[in-house]
């Protein structure tokens, strides 16, 4: 598995002026290693991302996985590969309100078309692997920053995907829980053999990164 940016350049609209997101960038990310995309405020880590999951079609330039070009996918067919192929997790971790540990595990693995009954085992056996064992009937309000993202975690691997990106994974985590999350996103990636983009300004996980990629503010 591999993921191929050629030539991608992003503009925004502020006024009548474009504003220069990514201009011809051009990267391959590989499997089982963990990409490091720093850079100040306004870089393009997080529209960068976005290319990469296939949330943000760039105005120029491709995208490929796995040697296929997914840049000019139909919506439906973006929908399908993201529910597919790609996991993420948000820096906050972005868990269904109202929904138990285990629930949005099982929920994730729904969306992505598998049968309830089929993934729960399967969500119990990532709950487990992550260090969630112990809450599987806890609710989200009553967990940790660190739990949360460490349930966020599982959930983006329920579908076993092929691409994990993750925006500012110790953002909202206290310090003392940053390196376990930092070492779990590195484990899931050699154990999944994923390749793995993540965006970040933790000088944590930085270190912990196979690479680091700058982006520079156009």
């Amino acid at each position: 598995m591999s993921l191929d940016l050629h030539d991608v350049t992003v503009e925004y609209r502020s006024g009548d002026d474009p504003l220069l997101i990514l201009d011809r960038f051009t990267e391959t990310f590989a499997a089982k290693q963990v990409t490091a995309i720093v850079g100040p405020s306004g870089s393009g880590k997080s529209t960068l991302l976005g290319v990469c999951g296939i949330l943000r079609r760039p105005d120029t330039g491709t995208v490929a996985l796995d040697g296929s070009d997914v840049t000019g996918l139909s919506v439906r067919e973006g929908d399908r590969l993201r529910r597919e192929h790609i996991g993420y997790v948000f820096q906050s971790g972005n868990l269904f309100p109202g929904l138990t540990v285990l629930d949005q595990v099982v929920a994730m693995g729904v969306i992505a078309g598998q049968r309830a009954a089929k993934v729960r085992p399967r969500a119990a056996e990532l709950l487990d692997e992550v260090g969630m064992a112990g809450h599987l009937k806890t609710r989200p309000e009553h967990l940790s920053g660190g739990q949360r993202q460490r349930v966020a975690i599982a959930r983006a691997m329920i579908h076993r995907p092929s691409l994990l990106l993750v925006d500012e994974p110790t953002a909202a985590v206290d310090r003392s829980q940053a390196g376990q999350i930092v070492a779990l996103i590195n484990r899931v990636t050699a154990e999944f053999g994923c390749v793995t983009v993540v965006a970040t300004h933790d000088p944590e996980v930085v270190a912990a990164a196979d690479r680091v990629l700058p982006l520079v503010a156009q």
